[in-house]
């Protein structure tokens, strides 16, 4: 089984992706989780370029990791100086990381048109760049910037700078697709040259701006790369780095592969979850491997089918990596999503029950009201629980007011009081937002929290409504969509009425519930 090591660049390269910013503490927060996933290197950041990352590192002296191995980074020395008096060498030398990956010009316009130097000055900043980090007993990952750019327009130079980087010492010399246009055939083909003429082990970096990063990646490691260069999620700058998640799964389980340790390939899905919710960026739900619709089903044909034979909708056990089987309820599907939906709940339907015919009915007339479970599996639950009374609330409603007010200046804000009744309590709480259901959204969880603590760790991260008939106007009967998600997962409720509050009160409560009814299962 051939060893590919996972080289994780989330912290540096995933953090120039645009929307994304860590602070110091969510890049320690990453590192610890990542560290806990298994990668075997961790790219911290760039201790010359800013204060954040110099504190970082400084902080990760502190909590050293136990698995994976800290990186730092930057670019080779700068021209006129020597390494050795270089500002940014001295920074990445006060890092104090058992590993470097400096990056190095490959593509000759880059470097007389960028660097504004000459050829020969180019190779001798490599060697020079590289000597004097391994004199500092580094392990050195020799970034090849621009490197199938840079072959395909003078292959004698691009090898040169490899050969420069490999005599002086780097320990292994990742080739670099940094616009993200070459094919994969292209890159398969460059490598097995590069081969023919480099005996120093070789790693691939790519972008994804064709939409190609996971597939060079692959091609690259069947060409002979032992080392992977990514981020998790895909985050990266313009349209992102190759997927760790994806790279990781596809090795794993299609290219017989060794990645990161068996045991931790289960909390691949978990991971990328975390990760997500740190950075402030919902997780895609057609996410290969790991997304909420990666293994949903919803043709009727599809799930009789899957349920005689998982095989014949699906290419991998979802488990694998965390992540499980979902049946989609809709008009498409029959009485089936009743019927795995209760043993996932450990009950038993018949599919020709009377009981199943009438939860059909039920959710027909829903339906018809306007509700739509097929994007709302967390209702769709709660619908399932009601309707076998196998469900006891967490709280129960006295009554709300939400107040809207704009000030003469522009200003727009929304106040909400409430009255619950909590495990026989009666709590009254409020919240002012700028907009009403957030305010009762806060106003809830205020009045929750002290009962129900984990409900600091979920959030609201979408919120769509759908007007269902045009033609009523504004008495029309409005459908809220609301998408939350905690450290682990996603999901979807829904909320039908005349009123769009009343519609985002329904559809709020069910997300809270939802959240309170997956944690009271641990």
């Amino acid at each position: 089984m051939p060893r590919v090591f996972i080289y994780d660049t989330t912290l540096r390269d995933g953090s120039q992706a645009e929307g994304v910013s860590f602070t110091v503490n969510d890049k320690v927060k990453i590192a610890r989780r990542l560290d806990e996933a298994g990668v075997d290197y961790i790219e911290g950041g760039w201790p010359g370029s800013n204060p954040k990352d110099r504190d970082f590192f400084a902080r990760m002296k502190k909590e050293p990791l136990r698995h994976a191995r800290l990186a730092a980074f930057s670019s080779t020395r700068r021209k006129g100086l020597k390494a050795a008096d270089d500002p940014n060498y001295k920074d990445l030398v006060a890092a104090a990381t058992p590993v470097v990956c400096i990056f190095g010009k490959t593509w000759d316009m880059h470097v007389t048109d960028v660097l504004k130097t000459t050829l020969e000055d180019n190779l001798e900043i490599i060697r020079d760049s590289v000597s004097f980090l391994k004199k500092k007993k580094k392990e050195v990952v020799y970034d090849a910037e621009h490197f199938f750019d840079g072959y395909k327009s003078n292959p004698a130079y691009a090898m040169a700078t490899l050969k420069a980087a490999a005599e002086a010492g780097a320990d292994i010399l990742v080739l670099c697709d940094t616009n993200g246009g070459s094919l994969p055939e292209e890159v398969a083909g460059i490598i097995a040259e590069v081969r023919d003429s480099i005996t120093a082990p070789l790693g691939i970096h790519t972008h994804n701006d064709m939409d190609l990063a996971v597939a060079n990646t692959l091609a690259a490691v069947d060409a002979g790369c032992v080392q992977v260069q990514g981020t998790f999620n895909g985050f990266g700058e313009r349209c992102g780095n190759a997927d760790l998640s994806t790279v990781i799964a596809i090795l794993s389980s299609k290219l017989d592969c060794k990645t990161i340790p068996e045991a931790r390939l289960k909390d691949l899905r978990d991971t990328a979850y975390y990760i997500s919710e740190v950075a402030n960026l919902p997780m895609a739900d057609n996410h290969p491997f790991i997304g909420h619709s990666a293994f949903a089903h919803k043709a009727g044909v599809h799930i009789d089918a899957i349920l005689k034979n998982p095989k014949a909708y699906e290419h991998i056990d979802p488990s694998l990596f965390g992540n499980n089987r979902r049946f989609i309820t809709s008009e498409l599907a029959g009485k089936m999503p009743f019927v795995m939906k209760a043993e996932q709940m450990a009950l038993k339907i018949d599919k020709k029950s009377d009981e199943a015919r009438a939860m059909l009915k039920a959710l027909q007339q829903k339906e018809l009201e306007g509700y739509q479970f097929e994007g709302a599996d967390a209702s769709f639950e709660l619908f399932m629980k009601k309707f076998l009374k196998k469900y006891k609330p967490f709280f129960r409603l006295e009554g709300f007011r939400v107040h809207t007010e704009k000030t003469a200046d522009g200003h727009a804000r929304a106040e909400a009081t409430l009255h619950i009744d909590v495990k026989g309590e009666r709590r009254f709480s409020s919240a002012d937002s700028v907009g009403p259901v957030e305010a009762l959204d806060q106003a809830l969880r205020k009045a929750l929290t002290p009962f129900y603590p984990t409900l600091k760790d979920m959030r609201l991260t979408d919120y769509k409504v759908r007007v269902l008939d045009t033609k009523e106007g504004t008495a029309a009967k409005v459908r809220v969509l609301i998408e939350s998600q905690d450290e682990h997962n996603a999901w979807t409720t829904v909320g039908v009425h005349e009123n769009i509050i009343e519609a985002s009160w329904e559809a709020l409560v069910d997300s809270i519930e939802y959240k309170l009814l997956k944690d009271s299962k641990k």
